[in-house]
């Protein structure tokens, strides 16, 4: 019996070698810590969004904007002086410009003298209805006794006295005495018309001749233009020895100390945007180390193409749908811009926390108003009056000419 071949033995699996175990282990905690660390990030990250960055609507489409008031004359002239140059600042009130005054300084001269003139006539016609009261007495009484010698001559013509000739010629007489008297009366009815209820100061003729006068002062006072609000000069379009009429731009004031910016938002974006939110702004123009603080003032009543010189007709053609941008207006503080001043048009970068949306959306009158030009008209008014009250003082207390008593 033959003796059967034993299975020849398995050979052992080889061992794996100790750097290989030790990179792949390695790998995998490298991996583990790359995919922790990403899901913190994100964490971090959503929870940021979560309580910051969905409460923050930002634009780069924004820009500094401001009133931009145009100095233009109020009467036409030659121009005599300039006083001012681009980029210099002015105060309200500065002299910008003068105007060769002379044919203003006529016509004031001509106004004076008419409202003496009217004056004087004023007093005429006072005097006058004492002058006319005398007159029909004098013909009362002439009536009167005219009326009593008729009576008489009537009693002496019955008993052949006196002839019926010279009767009548005192009837006739007496006729053309009541005439005259009732011309008088009507001459001082006609008077008094022309000075009833009035005084010297208030009568039509005077307060005619005064307008007169307070156009004239007002036309000579603007031959010299000054500036309605505070700021820098800039645009100017005036030289000395040009001719220029009414509204003509001669220049432009900026006020730099009342400035704002225009945001221009998607609609996308104005969702929960409302008045009063806090704003916070970069310019470019001072880098990102200056930052502003300011609020939503108001948005705007509709997009930008809205109100377009030439505006989109969407129901005409092919139509493509394009995301809108609506202007929000947005205050600046005073102090920052005179800390750090701004300009008409510089870009702004601008986001605004909307975590409060309970505010107004349209309605709130919250926009600062306009600079107010100092009223100059109202002080060469009051000084025109002025004038006025001792032009009639001076021509109502002058005693008449002793010639023509």
């Amino acid at each position: 019996m033959s003796a059967q071949a034993a299975p020849p033995p398995s050979s052992p699996p080889a061992a794996p070698l100790p750097a290989e175990t030790a990179n792949g282990r390695k790998r995998k905690r490298a991996l583990l810590v790359l995919a922790l660390v990403f899901l913190v990030i994100a964490t971090a990250y959503g929870a940021y969004w979560f309580s910051v960055l969905r409460w923050l609507e930002t634009t780069d489409d924004a820009y500094v904007a401001g009133h931009i008031v145009q100095i233009t004359p109020q009467v036409g002239g030659t121009v005599k002086a300039v006083f001012v140059d681009d980029t210099d600042t002015v105060a309200a009130g500065d002299t910008l410009v003068e105007l060769d005054d002379a044919d203003g300084r006529v016509a004031l001269d001509q106004a004076e003298a008419a409202l003496a003139q009217a004056v004087r006539e004023v007093r005429v016609l006072n005097v006058r209805n004492d002058a006319l009261r005398a007159e029909v007495a004098v013909r009362q009484s002439e009536v009167d006794r005219l009326t009593q010698d008729l009576a008489r001559r009537a009693e002496i013509v019955r008993r052949g006295f006196v002839s019926r000739e010279d009767f009548e010629h005192t009837r006739e007489a007496l006729r053309m005495a009541q005439s005259a008297l009732i011309a008088a009366r009507e001459q001082l009815a006609a008077n008094r018309v022309l000075t009833a209820g009035t005084e010297l100061g208030n009568h039509p003729g005077v307060l005619q001749a005064a307008s007169k006068l307070e156009e004239a002062w007002l036309a000579w006072s603007r031959s010299r233009i000054v500036a309605p609000v505070a700021g820098q000069v800039a645009k100017r379009a005036v030289q000395v020895g040009q001719r220029v009429a009414a509204g003509t731009p001669l220049m432009a004031v900026v006020p730099l100390h009342q400035l704002w910016v225009e945001a221009n938002f998607k609609e996308v974006q104005l969702g929960k945007m409302r008045i009063g939110q806090p704003v916070t702004l970069t310019a470019d123009f001072h880098g990102s180390g200056v930052e502003y603080r300011g609020r939503v003032a108001g948005l705007a009543a509709g997009t930008g193409s809205a109100f377009a010189l030439l505006p989109a007709q969407n129901a005409t053609g092919n139509w493509i749908k394009v995301v809108q941008r609506v202007p929000v207006r947005v205050e600046l503080a005073p102090e920052q811009l005179q800390k750090y001043p701004l300009r008409i048009g510089l870009s702004m970068l601008a986001t605004v926390d909307i975590h409060d949306n309970g505010g107004a959306v349209i309605g709130a009158d919250t926009a600062a108003p306009p600079p107010a030009a100092p009223s100059r008209s109202d002080d060469a008014l009051a000084r025109a009056r002025a004038r006025i009250a001792e032009i009639i003082r001076e021509h109502s207390a002058a005693t008449t000419d002793k010639g023509g008593k």
